[in-house]
């Protein structure tokens, strides 16, 4: 059953869909940078069976017109997983939404409901309330749709938080704004994409990806869209980072958690702004099977491997974003860490590049200085470096010739007009090779540190 539209006497006031992106630590008039504006869909192709609203509740008092509570739904009970912050403190949020899943086991999710502005993190015994509360509230809005009646399994919504941390929600005029952004929900891309600007904080533009799928049992034409949100306080596991995949496909509650934890090992855990780990980091993915076919129930199945393998690649375009959205970020970089003896010792190196102010500042820059890169991986702390027979090359974006810089762990003559050339792009990548011994690697993506990366943190409680 299609979701019902709520009686006007649970509306305050019908809103249009208005625009929200940042001015770094309070929004700001609505600019997004030129540079961004190729990174922001015009159209898209979303799942049978979903809807995105959103609406302004004024979350951060300066917020005065951007939309900051955002929801998705979908008009039937969906399977459902999540992967949470590794933080020792883990904000209400997480911990609602995990309990809640977990009672559940996965089934019978409607909906996803996300304030920007406030975290909701480390508030106490009150923090769970208001994060209980905003569940609760957000199941109300389903109670004309037969689908939306108690079953005794407890909550059906997850519920996310982004913003400052330590600061209690202001609950009651969230709630009050409920009704809105149900009322405004609808499944055009204008649409997702304002639900993707809703979940903004320090976020340049909004982020938003849709794609279609096949399965080789199928003849059905399945659908996934995702919204993420991150700029700052990102670095696995996970990162003050937000994120909702949707998907029509027929896919068990089991099998989507371990196709999520898969997908986001190389994704959302491969990515790294200022090795920062959040208190709120949550990536969640519902499926309601709307668009047919035989539901997918074993991991060793055809289907479950090609729906894994799409996810997969489909959360790195989503976590590529985030990084492209670093504060205060001037570059994109690609580190891939070849010739390792595991997949995860060259995953350690590649962080250990991804995380030094050294490295990155030196590609603000436009410094080829690759001993603070020889430097990082030296101290990884992994086994598989063999220093004699480590190599360090830029691999320019234009597609012409790698720039040796360190080969065998012999130095080499660098260009270094060309080197200037290289780092005037906006994408690099640098390559890595660990030994001669061994074939594993990894890839993870980062960005350079600025000047601005400072002004943005420096101001943003104000």
């Amino acid at each position: 059953m299609a979701l019902a539209r709520p009686s006007s006497r649970w509306l305050t006031h019908p809103r249009a869909f208005t625009a929200q992106v940042r001015s770094y630590s309070a929004p700001g008039d609505g600019t997004i940078p030129a540079s961004k504006k190729k990174y922001i869909p015009t159209s898209g192709t979303y799942p049978l069976g979903f809807k995105a609203g959103s609406a302004h509740v004024g979350v951060k008092p300066s917020n005065t017109r951007f939309d900051d509570l955002a929801l998705v739904a979908s008009d039937t009970p969906c399977a459902a997983a999540a992967v949470f912050t590794t933080n020792k403190f883990q904000a209400a949020p997480v911990t609602v939404s995990r309990d809640m899943l977990s009672k559940r086991k996965g089934d019978g999710i409607r909906a996803v409901v996300v304030n920007s502005g406030c975290a909701n993190a480390v508030t106490g015994k009150g923090g769970i309330q208001d994060a209980l509360r905003m569940g609760l509230e957000t199941d109300r809005q389903f109670i004309e749709d037969s689908n939306g009646e108690d079953d005794g399994q407890g909550g059906r919504s997850i519920v996310m938080s982004t913003g400052v941390i330590g600061q209690r929600l202001p609950i009651d005029k969230i709630v009050a704004k409920l009704p809105d952004a149900y009322y405004n929900l609808g499944d055009t891309h204008e649409h997702w994409l304002g639900a993707a600007k809703a979940i903004c904080t320090t976020d340049t533009f909004p982020k938003l990806v849709s794609k279609t799928f096949t399965l080789p049992s199928s003849q059905e034409e399945y659908h996934l869209a995702g919204m993420t949100k991150g700029a700052g306080m990102i670095h696995p596991n996970m990162a003050t980072l937000l994120g909702i995949i949707c998907t029509d496909a027929p896919v068990a509650a089991p099998l989507l958690q371990g196709a999520l934890k898969e997908a986001i090992t190389k994704s959302f855990n491969s990515i790294s702004i200022d090795g920062d780990t959040s208190t709120n980091d949550t990536v969640a993915i519902i499926a309601n099977g709307a668009a047919g076919g035989q539901e997918i129930t074993s991991s060793s199945s055809k289907d479950y491997k090609a729906f894994s393998a799409t996810l997969t690649d489909f959360a790195i375009d989503l976590a590529k974003l985030v990084v492209r959205d670093g504060e205060g970020a001037t570059k994109f970089v690609t580190i891939r860490v070849t010739n390792a003896k595991t997949y995860e010792e060259a995953k350690q190196v590649g962080n250990s590049i991804a995380r030094s102010p050294l490295v990155k500042t030196a590609l603000y820059g436009k410094d080829a200085n690759w001993g603070r890169i020889l430097c990082a991986t030296g101290y990884a702390g992994v086994d598989s470096i063999i220093p004699e027979q480590t190599s360090v090359s830029f691999i320019p974006t234009d597609g012409s010739e790698e720039l040796k810089l360190l080969v065998k762990g012999e130095p080499e003559q660098v260009d270094e007009d060309r080197a200037a050339k290289i780092l005037e792009a906006e994408d690099l990548e640098i390559l890595v090779r660990l030994s001669e011994k061994y074939d594993a690697e990894a890839t993870v993506w980062t960005c350079d540190f600025s000047h601005e990366y400072v002004t943005i943190n420096g101001d943003y409680r104000t």
